[in-house]
């Protein structure tokens, strides 16, 4: 990447936003101009990039002007209501809502799994929730090897999924527990703190959550394979950052516990950590503020053949969102695909 590009991050002030920016500065993206967007409500506060600070600019329509990528985490309503006006500016759109996940015209990428699919964009790449990212991260080699015909996952995702005010909330909740009891429920239905949520997002009809329906589907068009069977349970646990998976994969050919971790050695963006015996597994003090996806746990399952269980881990905010965004316009740059 030689050129330098003019940038925008919307949704600056938020969990993702704040993480995109620094992630920017800390990979070195050659940028020429940066600018912040948020809402009315943040417009004209400020937040640090390059030892300098940012005024926060009130997004709206008419203001991509200039811009070569814009960084959308925002929330899907206002990423349905402004991504267009980016892309008519001439901005390529990262966007990491669900938004547009599931438009057959809209890549839906993980740099490590399938970056090809950026090069039929028409304006808008879609991020993956962050739950598919780690997940698709550690299959990938797998599935290249020999094939997986089926995926069980269970997910434990931190509040900073849901954003600043969960991970406030989860903050009070536990102080008010251990001090007086007297606790206030505002972004959950339920108390987080010290408790488990088989809940995220709204339920559909057929009983899954809405972040259940979107692993399933988002893993079928990131692997490009509508025939995988692939079944989730989504949890908030009450930690603040960084989600884990218990995942159950079957695969079209046998495959030896041995063979995965070799493969997933040589995978990228991975990192095996796995020594029962020296009490050696992902976790997510492990993962926090670090880009990989960490695996262990890896065990065949000998209740159906050809079956295999992974303990997969990653910090949400970085490869599970705004990492994954900032590595896709890398792609775009190095790619030579930006005006």
């Amino acid at each position: 990447m030689t050129d330098s590009y003019n940038i925008a991050v919307v949704g600056a002030t938020g969990a993702v936003g704040s993480v995109m920016l620094k992630l920017l500065e800390e990979r070195n993206f050659p940028v020429a101009e940066i600018r912040a967007f948020a809402s009315g409500r943040s417009a004209g506060q400020t937040v640090p990039f390059k030892g300098g600070e940012l005024e926060v600019e009130e997004l709206t329509a008419s203001g991509f002007e200039g811009v070569q990528v814009a960084l959308f985490s925002a929330g899907g309503a206002r990423s349905k209501e402004f991504a267009p006006a980016a892309v008519a500016a001439g901005a390529v759109v990262i966007d990491n809502s669900s938004a547009f996940r599931q438009e057959p015209n809209v890549p839906l990428v993980v740099p490590e799994v399938n970056p090809g699919d950026i090069k039929w964009h028409e304006g808008i790449i879609a991020n993956p929730n962050c739950s598919t990212i780690q997940m698709v991260v550690a299959l990938k080699p797998i599935y290249d090897a020999v094939g997986i015909e089926r995926i069980i996952v269970t997910t434990f995702q931190s509040v900073s999924g849901t954003g600043n005010k969960a991970i406030e909330e989860l903050f009070n909740q536990s102080e008010a527990v251990l001090e007086s009891g007297d606790v206030e429920v505002n972004v959950y239905p339920h108390r987080i703190a010290f408790n488990v949520l088989p809940h995220i997002e709204h339920f559909h009809d057929n009983g899954y959550t809405n972040e259940e329906v979107k692993m399933i589907n988002e893993t079928r068009k990131i692997f490009d394979d509508p025939g995988i069977r692939v079944t989730a349970t989504c949890a908030r646990v009450p930690i603040f950052n960084a989600h884990c998976e218990s995942i159950n994969i079957q695969t079209m050919r046998p495959v030896s516990v041995d063979e995965v971790r070799r493969l997933l050695l040589a995978a990228p963006g991975v990192t095996l950590f796995d020594d029962p015996a020296a009490n050696e597994y992902p976790m997510p003090l492990m993962a926090e503020g670090k880009d990989d996806v960490f695996v262990g746990r890896i065990r065949e399952d000998d209740s159906a053949e050809n079956s295999l269980n992974l303990w997969v881990v990653s910090d949400n905010l970085r490869k599970g969102a705004a990492t994954n965004a900032v590595q896709i316009a890398e792609l775009l740059a190095g790619g030579g695909l930006l005006e």
